[in-house]
C-alpha cells in the first residue's frame, strides 16, 4: 500500500502558516481544525513544521511570553518528507525511527499532502477489517 492511496482517501489538503506568523495564531489554527501540526511555508516552499510537541516544549522552556514570537523561532527546521509512491511500511519506519507523527508528501518540489500517524493507523485498521471480512466469507463458503 502506498501513501497515494491514503491521500486519495483522506484528501490532499494541508494547513500552513507563514514563518512570521505569531505562535498564538498558529495554535488557534491547530485548535480550530483539531489537527496536530501545520507546515511552515513561504512562497510555496517548506521552511519547517510546527507540531503540538514543539509548542509544549517551548512553553515549558520559555513560558507564555513565547506566544507572541514568530513561528520560525519555535518550529522544527529539519523536515523529513515522503513521496506518494512510498509504501505505508516505509513511512511507518521513518516516523518510528525519527520519532515524529506528521510527514509532508512532496512531489517535484510541491507539497501535495500531509500524512499523520493517525491516518496510517486508520488505514491499517480498515485494511485488517477488510481482510478479516474476506476470511470470514471464505470460511462460510468453504
Amino acid at each position: 500500500m502506498t501513501v497515494r492511496a491514503i491521500l486519495d482517501t483522506k484528501g490532499h489538503q494541508i494547513q500552513s502558516v507563514e514563518p512570521d506568523a505569531k505562535l498564538a495564531a498558529a495554535i488557534k489554527i491547530l485548535a480550530d481544525r483539531k489537527i496536530g501540526a501545520v507546515l511552515v511555508m513561504s512562497k510555496g516552499r517548506i521552511e519547517g513544521i510546527l507540531s503540538e510537541r514543539d509548542i509544549v516544549r517551548v512553553l515549558g522552556d520559555r513560558g507564555a511570553g513565547v506566544l507572541e514570537e514568530p513561528v520560525s523561532s519555535v518550529m522544527t527546521r529539519k523536515v523529513v518528507s515522503c513521496r506518494q509512491s512510498d509504501t505505508v511500511a516505509a513511512i511507518m519506519e521513518m516516523m518510528t525511527s525519527g520519532k515524529f507523527r506528521h510527514l509532508p508528501v512532496v512531489e517535484e518540489g510541491a507539497v501535495v499532502g500531509l500524512i499523520s500517524i493517525g491516518d496510517i493507523v486508520k488505514w491499517r485498521v480498515r485494511e485488517f477489517e477488510t481482510e478479516q471480512e474476506a476470511l470470514q466469507n471464505y470460511i462460510k463458503t468453504a
